[in-house]
């Protein structure tokens, strides 16, 4: 097992690429323009990266236009595309150390976890679509003797992908993957807070054997790079993961472009509801601790909102607090840290701000501290509020940093009405040992995943999204193929009657 001087070293000998990734070539931003990504485990500059702009974006969907009509990847039989992805899955396993380490130099995310689930788990994901793409039929239509209607899926054309900065490798996947598999060629957008293991990513596509301009990275500023992939004209479709508000604009730009497709996974304030007939309160309280300070509370699904049952409110409180003691907050590189910083000084501010405006509309639980302020790096303290009141900011505002709300009930009613009292519905989770209280009650909760007795249930087989402003359109599963393909009919007419 690796130390923590074993990732220092290796990190001092990666060499992060830094260009405009365009039609199978890295180059800089045509205005020669740069950016700052910085180790947010140390404020310290880790990068100078291409800030890619109108021009570049433009270069890049022309030349993804290029790719698609050649129909080198998007006419190629679908065994050769699975063939190509599953080389890349490939090679994101024998470059593991290399993107992991990316993620958390980029990304503040602990090395326990870059190295052993958001990687592999990419790796895997890809795979998945691999193997699905050539297990994909059309239809035939019930029409009338002598006619034939068949209905087949074709790729989109260009897709643009937008991604954040929580999950940087992973969720690029979650877009590329189906949307190469079904033969679309992408302009991927990463964030400007963690652009480096996707443009690893591009070239070891290229390597894979993907045709050049299928793939291309433009990183770059969302109001730039972001702005200009939402407007264009010659993109088909945007596939985004973000903020709602983020989300919005697209849509925007949608409807003031092409009116091409946008598909949007945006925020959430996951509820988690707790009823007294959980009788495990240890696995309860280890699954909220997991639900809300798991990357540093920096998930759009995390489980923000705990609803309990009046009669244990205390006992389960308590436990939460012991754990969330118990983790160790600190350096991403150091296998033993348990919870990682904050992304950026920004966000760090932003996520104190919520702490201060918990304190002022509830009762400080625990926690509330900036830690490790010397080291330059971005980290809060696992922290929980209790009877928040059901006006208060960090009961309805999505906090993205590790800051639990909780709040009591008596009712099962109340419970679910206050769930789902939320412009959110991205996820919830639901404790019971009662099977007929967790089949109503998982009905009722107003969300696109309900685990029961656990939390952030997910899985490449099931499909992951949301509801009202958590957007629309599914990620995962073979139902995310549905955002990267166009049903055709083909009607064969049958002889004139005589």
């Amino acid at each position: 097992m690796r130390t923590r001087d074993d990732w220092q070293r290796l990190a001092r000998a990666i060499e992060p690429r830094h260009q405009v990734f365009i039609d199978g070539s890295f180059a800089d931003a045509a205005d020669g323009a740069s950016f700052d990504t910085v180790n947010p485990a140390n404020g310290l500059v880790l990068a100078s990266v291409a800030r890619g702009g109108a021009v570049d974006v433009d270069r890049a969907v022309a030349a993804a236009r290029r790719a698609f009509a050649s129909g080198a990847w998007s006419r190629s039989a679908p065994a050769h595309r699975k063939a190509v992805l599953l080389r890349l899955a490939d090679l994101i396993r024998s470059n593991a150390d290399e993107l992991a380490l990316l993620d958390t130099l980029d990304g503040g995310k602990l090395i326990g976890d870059t190295s052993t689930v958001d990687v592999p788990g990419s790796a895997a994901i890809l795979q998945w679509y691999a193997e699905a793409v050539d297990k994909q039929y059309g239809e035939v239509a019930p029409t009338a003797p002598g006619d034939l209607a068949i209905i087949t899926r074709e790729p989109l054309g260009v897709v643009g992908a937008v991604v954040p900065w929580n999950y940087p490798l992973e969720m690029a996947i979650w877009k590329l993957a189906p949307a190469l598999a079904a033969g679309n060629s992408v302009v991927l957008k990463p964030a400007e807070e963690s652009p480096l293991s996707a443009l690893r990513l591009a070239e070891l596509a290229v390597e894979a054997g993907l045709p050049d301009g299928v793939l291309n990275v433009v990183p770059g500023l969302g109001e730039e790079a972001g702005q200009a992939l939402g407007r264009h004209p010659d993109v088909d479709a945007i596939a985004f993961t973000g903020s709602t508000a983020v989300g919005k604009l697209f849509l925007r730009y949608a409807g003031e472009s092409n009116m091409k497709q946008v598909w949007i996974e945006a925020g959430g304030k996951s509820a988690n509801l707790v009823f007294a007939d959980a009788a495990d309160l240890d696995h309860v309280a280890d699954k909220a601790v997991f639900g809300i300070f798991g990357c540093s509370g920096q998930v759009c699904s995390a489980n923000s909102r705990l609803l309990v049952e009046e009669s244990i409110a205390d006992d389960l409180l308590e436990r939460i607090r012991v754990r969330a003691a118990d983790l160790r907050v600190g350096d991403p590189l150091d296998p033993a840290s348990t919870m990682g910083p904050i992304i950026t000084a920004k966000q760090l501010e932003r996520v104190l701000g919520y702490i201060e405006a918990g304190r002022a509309e509830s009762g400080l639980a625990f926690g509330g501290r900036r830690l490790h302020e010397a080291s330059g790096g971005y980290y809060v303290e696992p922290t929980a509020f209790r009877d928040v009141p059901t006006t208060a900011v960090i009961e309805r505002e999505e906090v993205f940093g590790p800051l639990l709300a909780v709040s009591t009930f008596r009712e099962e009613s109340e419970a679910v009405a206050r769930a789902n009292a939320s412009e959110y519905g991205l996820a919830a989770s639901v404790f019971t040992d009662s099977l007929s209280r967790a089949r109503r009650v998982a009905s009722a909760l107003r969300a696109g995943t309900v685990s029961v007795n656990t939390v952030d249930a997910l899985d490449v087989t099931v499909p992951f999204g949301g509801v009202g402003q958590s957007g629309f359109g599914r990620d995962l599963s073979l139902h995310a193929l549905d955002k990267f393909t166009a049903l055709k009919t083909t009607w064969f007419a049958g002889p004139a009657a005589g």
